[in-house]
């Protein structure tokens, strides 16, 4: 016999801790999740305010802000975009919230672990801010905090990289904790080709993370221990080797690219299938490609280097794995508009910004191509082009997917229900900022301008004004976006139990969830994805 508290919404607190003890002492896998979301928000916007400061500048170069001012501004908006909100994104917000019920568990393998994650995410959040006070001023590196550079630079390097030590270990502990979560705590009849498609991608990133972060950890060590105790690892002045530490940041990097992406492709399965009243097609084929995606993406850091001097044999080489990595991802957007195909669809905003995702990756994956093959990247490499695309992935992949999911378990998570018609405007001119802001980056690119440059030639001025304007009309849907969704989940009406017509086990169960999740543990007897009855 279940006792009431169980049957309560995952807020009411029944605890020894009041206020917001009552939520950083939780070990409850929703409340774990809605505090991340909040804290990845909250970076999120910091690092738009920094973005749209960066845009101003190069506008105006030289007026708004210094040559050194621009490069720490320019550092730590990517710091905090990358490691403070994409990297931990899907999979610490949502992966927490959704994770255990999509499953059929009434919690993760180890939540006091979870809570610990949590903990650690934190602290390193904050030695990140520390960094940008203490002597020596914020970084200046840039968000790769490339050697020997940031070894010999004044700014205080040592914090900042102390701080996405931390936020590491916060990494691997949550893939551990899910890929032990998917392995033991599945309900009675949860077999592994009934996973929703979300866990799938979950699954495979927990593995990337468990795996790659720790090269970036000991990579971040050296760093650390060049600048406090002289260490020469990548030091040439010492004998140290600068492009060693390209080969190890990067083995991270480029597998932390799927860490960002994998779940957000997750997102779209889940999405696609309820809008278009159909089952996902080719369920086997889209949960093998992310696990695809995932083993073969650490083989193809090298083509972040094809111009540090490495032998021709490996530029072939790397060259290749590129174009096969992207195999999997074409599985899966072919999949997703099969799905689509002559499906029932319901134009809602969770599917626009669904589609948006399909688009706009699409043309990050295939600008990805160009600089993946050697020719054009000897050309484009170092330029406005890399950023375009780097932007049109991130940015329009994962950012747009992490909209989706706000839009689609916004009534599960807060129990209420959003505006449509402010949510659709918000996406329009989102899209068309977005588009503008980024689009015009692979003409610049094209054209030869450098990025992170804090100045330019007056050539490549009306590209910049382009880019900064779609910068200003992006934040606007931006801010209508969020305000919708904020007045909403204050003032919105009360979300029935389902209200998409969604199959996964997050639907059948109140809005938001109980405490426990389940009154009783379910018992699968079909795959919960499915919508033939």
């Amino acid at each position: 016999m279940e006792d009431n508290a169980s049957r309560e919404p995952y807020y009411v607190n029944r605890g020894k801790y009041r206020g917001i003890l009552s939520w950083l002492m939780s070990t409850d896998h929703k409340r774990i999740g809605i505090q991340y979301l909040i804290a990845l928000l909250t970076f999120f916007w910091i690092g738009v305010l920094l973005g749209l400061l960066i845009r101003l500048s190069l506008i105006m170069p030289g007026k708004i802000l210094s040559q050194g001012t621009y490069n720490q501004v320019f550092s730590v908006h990517g710091i905090i975009m990358i490691f403070l909100f994409i990297i931990p994104g899907i999979p610490v917000a949502f992966g927490n919230f959704f994770l255990p019920i999509m499953i059929g568990a009434r919690d993760v393998a180890f939540p006091r672990l979870n809570r610990f994650a949590w903990w650690l995410y934190l602290t390193g959040a904050a030695l990140v801010a520390l960094s940008l006070f203490v002597s020596g001023g914020a970084p200046d590196t840039g968000w790769t905090f490339y050697a020997p550079y940031s070894i010999r630079t004044q700014a205080n390097i040592t914090m900042a990289v102390s701080g996405v030590f931390v936020l590491g270990f916060s990494s691997i502990l949550t893939g551990l904790n899910f890929v032990t979560t998917i392995h033991r705590l599945r309900a009675p009849g949860m077999t592994w080709f009934r996973l929703p498609m979300f866990v799938w991608t979950v699954y495979a990133t927990g593995w990337v993370q468990m795996l790659a972060t720790p090269v970036l950890a000991i990579t971040l060590v050296f760093i650390i221990l060049g600048r406090v105790f002289g260490v020469g690892f990548f030091d040439p002045s010492k004998g140290g080797d600068p492009i060693l530490y390209e080969h190890l940041f990067w083995t991270y990097s480029h597998p932390a690219v799927y860490i960002m992406v994998l779940p957000a492709m997750g997102v779209i399965s889940e999405v696609i299938p309820v809008f278009a009243r159909k089952t996902i097609f080719g369920y086997k084929a889209v949960a093998f490609s992310a696990v695809g995606i995932a083993s073969v993406g650490y083989f193809v850091w090298g083509h972040h280097m094809f111009t540090s001097g490495m032998s021709d044999t490996a530029r072939i080489i790397f060259s290749f794995i590129t174009f096969l990595v992207a195999v999997p991802s074409g599985i899966k957007i072919f999949n997703w508009v099969a799905t689509l195909y002559k499906g029932s669809i319901v134009l809602d905003s969770p599917l626009i910004f669904a589609l948006s995702f399909i688009f706009l990756f699409s043309i990050g994956g295939l600008t990805g191509l160009i600089i993946g093959a050697l020719a054009p990247n000897l050309h484009l490499h170092g330029t406005y082009f890399i950023v375009g695309h780097f932007h049109y992935v991130m940015f329009g992949g994962a950012g747009f997917a992490i909209l989706a999911a706000l839009h689609y378990w916004f009534p599960k998570m807060t129990g209420k229900m959003y505006n449509e018609r402010p949510a659709k405007i918000g996406w329009l001119i989102l899209f068309v900022g977005f588009n503008l802001l980024y689009f015009s980056m692979f003409v610049l690119g094209y054209e030869g301008m450098p990025r992170r440059y804090f100045d330019y030639p007056p050539e490549y001025y009306t590209g910049h004004l382009i880019s900064t304007i779609g910068s200003w009309i992006l934040a606007t849907g931006l801010i209508i976006i969020f305000t919708n969704l904020i007045r909403s989940a204050f003032k919105g009406q009360e979300a029935p139990m389902n209200p998409w017509g969604g199959r996964g086990l997050e639907w059948t169960i109140p809005s938001p969830p109980p405490e426990e999740n389940f009154e009783e543990i379910p018992v699968i007897d079909k795959a919960p994805y499915r919508m033939d009855g």
